[in-house]
């Protein structure tokens, strides 16, 4: 079991209280009405998974039902870093 920290409540919660939610930093395209069909699909569907760092969108479901980005190795699990919306990761891929 994970215990992951969530940086709105400054503590250590078990992980079924959050859920992920998928990839971290993604731009929201800032006219939609212009977009074409496949660069609004491509925005709404297309992911990366990447094999080892991943920055992932996470919310406190059963907490304080907040979002944040967390760092995750996603071939080993080890939890990197976790950080608020809007801060930009200090851990990065090589």
């Amino acid at each position: 079991m994970f215990h992951i920290y969530c940086p709105h409540c400054a503590e250590y919660r078990e992980e079924e209280e959050f859920h992920a939610k998928g990839q971290a930093h993604i731009a929201r395209p800032l006219d939609p009405e212009a977009c074409s069909d496949k660069e609004w699909g491509e925005y709404l569907f297309f992911r990366k998974n990447p094999r080892g760092l991943h920055h992932e969108l996470w919310v406190h479901a059963a907490g304080c039902r907040k979002f944040f980005n967390m760092t995750r190795d996603t071939q080993t699990y080890e939890i990197k870093e976790v950080y608020k919306i809007g801060e930009q990761p200090s851990v990065v891929a090589e």
